[in-house]
């Protein structure tokens, strides 16, 4: 394929990628975002085998053959509750190529000297270190996600000084190889150093921050990506990394303001780390938790003029989004006004809460954005909180000894009435208590989302 048809090529899958990103930007288009994408990758691969340079085809197949049928199947068998942790395992994938490319290009240009020159030894290193770290980053954030280890921060004395000492060490290998040091074992012990770096980076962030963690790393490995093109002299990769990193960024900083939370906060501040002064920072006023019966919620959502529902991670685990629909049908056939509050962090990655109701077709006029939802909970008369916690808890205005004070919530507790669907009273990922759960206006409804739900169209059906 002659050089003229190979870089015409590469510019409609470049082209692709920017529309797709484009589309993926609001629901109505993701789909069709997520099949421009689609095709710009096929593109860039049929180039790729057309390529007179393509040492073995059947080496390639064998891979794209294993990998594909893996993502296909993970992509069709996986729960939405775990999302969030298939984002992190394929994205520390991506990193760990970045890695593993930058180790092999190192092998066979090292030996050689000359040819290892200034501009790729910087991309090699830069590939190696930031994939590494953003693969072993990813893997913990997944173990974490997936409740293989706990999702509370796992802090120990001195962590940040033994985390500073070893990236200090990592870098200084790195600017070792690119002053000439080019030895085998000196980049491998360098992507061993950001491997374990990459671990205790993540370890002592908290649940509620695995959000953020994920964009972070998501913009990792596009960075690492774009390092790997210039190591390639791909421009595909080069322009698709950084628009990856480019994004993932931009959503990491959005992310911290939705939680007014700087990102060095969250990245060394431990935040969920449950001690006795931030388990007792909520103030309850004395008041008491009242729970009510499905039948007498039913009776409260069925003669509202306005309902808002507020999906959480609760609901993700329940699996109550289609449910949730078909009680909103309901309540709309008896001439109630339905909406759904978004908080930008409801739920364990970006758009959760998005892709959970567009599942069940809910319709996209219906999703109200954090800002739009709060102007209208002051004419709301029930707002049904599903399995959010800490996203609704007004201790984020009202109690700066709060470690969530600040952060913008969704201000439920303005409405007539509050129902919270909720399994129990455990504290959620901040690790304090929710005082809206003991305002006068709020009845919990306690149990599984999805069996509550059932039971509420069940009893609002009877009326």
């Amino acid at each position: 394929m002659g050089r003229v048809a190979t870089d015409f090529a590469y510019l409609a899958t470049i082209v692709a990628f920017i529309l797709a990103l484009k589309f993926l930007s609001h629901p109505a288009t993701a789909r069709r975002g997520n099949w421009i994408g689609a095709v710009g990758m096929l593109i860039a691969i049929g180039v790729t085998f057309a390529q007179k340079s393509v040492v073995s085809y059947w080496e390639i197949l064998v891979g794209m053959a294993v990998g594909g049928s893996f993502g296909a199947v993970a992509a069709r068998r996986v729960k939405m509750t775990a999302m969030p942790q298939m984002v992190a395992l394929f994205n520390g994938v991506g990193g760990g190529a970045a890695a593993l490319i930058s180790l092999a290009e190192f092998h066979v240009l090292a030996p050689d000297p000359g040819r290892l020159h200034g501009d790729i030894s910087v991309s090699i290193i830069l590939s190696a270190l930031i994939g590494s770290i953003s693969f072993a980053g990813s893997m913990v954030a997944f173990a974490k996600l997936q409740e293989l280890i706990q999702g509370r921060p796992i802090v120990y004395l001195g962590q940040q000084a033994v985390n500073g000492l070893l990236i200090a060490a990592v870098v200084a290998a790195g600017v070792a190889i690119v002053a000439g040091a080019e030895k085998q074992w000196l980049i491998v012990a360098l992507i061993l150093g950001a491997l374990l770096f990459g671990v205790l980076f993540v370890l002592p962030i908290g649940g509620a921050d695995m959000p953020v963690v994920i964009s972070l790393l998501n913009a990792f490995t596009g960075i690492a990506a774009a390092a790997t093109g210039f190591e390639l002299e791909n421009n595909v990769l080069i322009v698709s990394g950084m628009l990856v990193g480019a994004s993932g960024t931009l959503l990491t900083i959005l992310m911290g303001r939705a939680m007014n939370r700087s990102i060095a906060n969250v990245l060394f501040g431990a935040f969920g780390q449950v001690t006795p002064q931030a388990a007792a920072t909520a103030a309850t006023d004395g008041g008491t938790v009242r729970s009510a019966s499905a039948e007498d919620v039913a009776v409260m959502l069925a003669y509202a003029h306005k309902v808002v529902f507020v999906p959480g991670y609760g609901l993700a685990v329940a699996q109550a989004q289609h449910d949730v629909r078909q009680l909103a049908d309901l309540l709309e056939q008896k001439g109630v006004e339905v909406s759904y509050a978004i908080h930008p962090v409801a739920g364990r990655m970006p758009g959760h809460m998005n892709v959970l109701l567009a599942e069940a077709n809910v319709p996209y006029p219906q999703l109200e954005e954090m800002d739009e939802a709060n102007s209208e909970f002051s004419r709301t008369d029930v707002a049904l909180v599903v399995g959010a916690n800490d996203v609704v808890n007004p201790d984020a205005r009202n109690n700066q000894g709060s470690p969530i004070y600040g952060m913008p919530i969704l201000n439920v507790d303005q409405a007539n009435a509050v129902v919270v669907l909720k399994r129990s009273m455990n504290p959620g990922f901040a690790g304090i208590e929710n005082p809206l759960f003991y305002n006068p206006k709020t009845v919990m409804l306690f149990g599984d989302a999805k069996d509550s739900i059932t039971k509420l169209i069940a009893d609002v059906k009877t009326l």
